[in-house]
């Protein structure tokens, strides 16, 4: 016999709570993980980029010497001063020169490189680490070989004793303008370090085009080599293409390591940044006139930058080619 009485039955039933879930942690939400990875990047960028750009910005229109305290409101005369002044005009030419040079040859040189290694049926891991290994080399120290060992101007210099071999006679490849020989120091400098990186961008790109495309126009008749070349692996280069240059560009107007260190003092040869050193860091230290320089040299990256990559459409999607 049940032994339940009336008032059991009646008696509702107690609901059962429910099950407690994982409590959301501090560490497992997504928005401190985001700030925890990205915080100290940040941090670091607007110290040491941002608030030294807006402070220069800043300072270019006041008057301040010999110290980064601006003292009296100038406006634009810093400006005025600085397109106006011989020195700063004639390093943009020297860029500009400089530009020429080196953008295109190393685009060339690093493109040639990564075909080559990309034709590797063996070694290909040993020959890419060979030529990006420069790239770990401090500009600095290979200015200081460059100038020392390779083009030291006597005849115990490793270039004056191959040229001694078919009779040339020495050449004081750093101690004299005319004709300009620094240029020859300036770019296989450069080009020793930087080729090896941008080999490695083209080489990716190189690895990511569909053998189906090579197929097809082995199929059509195309021969190997520059057809190929032309119709095929160029076209598919064109966004890779496009960021080197850019990156080359922006990396000839930051010249600086190897023109400080190869031509020490010299008053011909400088780029932009190394003559605003002189300006700001000189006997002047005039840090209103460098920072105005700084100003100008920036802008005309900037609207440098997106002319070239208007002309190559850098940006565009597959659609608008």
């Amino acid at each position: 016999m049940s032994t339940t009485t009336t008032r059991d039955l009646a008696r509702p039933a107690k609901a059962k709570a429910p099950k407690a879930g994982p409590r959301r942690r501090l560490r497992g939400s997504r928005t401190f993980n985001f700030w925890l990875f990205t915080g100290p990047f940040l941090a670091g960028l607007l110290v040491f980029v941002y608030i030294p750009i807006g402070w220069s910005i800043y300072l270019s229109f006041f008057e301040a010497r010999f110290t980064v305290t601006p003292s009296e409101f100038v406006g634009f005369a810093h400006y005025r001063e600085m397109l106006q002044n011989d020195d700063f005009m004639g390093s943009l030419v020297t860029f500009t020169l400089f530009a020429a040079i080196i953008v295109p040859t190393t685009w060339a040189l690093s493109l040639g490189l990564a075909l080559l290694v990309n034709r590797l049926r063996f070694m290909r891991a040993f020959f890419r680490s060979v030529f990006f290994l420069p790239t770990a080399c401090s500009y600095v120290a290979a200015s200081l070989i460059w100038k020392m060992s390779i083009f030291n101007g006597v005849r115990f210099g490793l270039a004056n004793t191959v040229l001694g071999w078919f009779g040339v006679e020495n050449i004081a490849w750093l101690a004299n303008p005319d004709p300009p020989w620094y240029w020859l120091v300036i770019v296989t400098a450069r080009l020793w370090l930087q080729s090896g990186f941008y080999m490695i961008l083209f080489l990716a790109a190189l690895q990511n085009i569909p053998k189906e495309l090579y197929e097809a126009a082995a199929i059509d008749g195309a021969k190997q080599g520059w057809q190929t070349f032309r119709h095929i692996t160029l076209p598919q280069l064109r966004a890779t293409s496009t960021a080197v240059i850019l990156l080359l560009l922006v990396a000839a107007y930051q010249a600086f390591d190897e023109f400080f260190n190869l031509l020490a003092r010299t008053t011909w040869g400088r780029p932009p940044l190394v003559e605003l050193y002189y300006i700001a860091l000189g006997q002047e230290q005039d840090y209103g006139r460098g920072s105005a320089g700084a100003v100008i040299l920036t802008l005309l990256i900037c609207v440098v930058t997106l002319f070239q990559g208007k002309i190559m459409g850098f940006g565009r999607g597959e659609e608008s080619k």
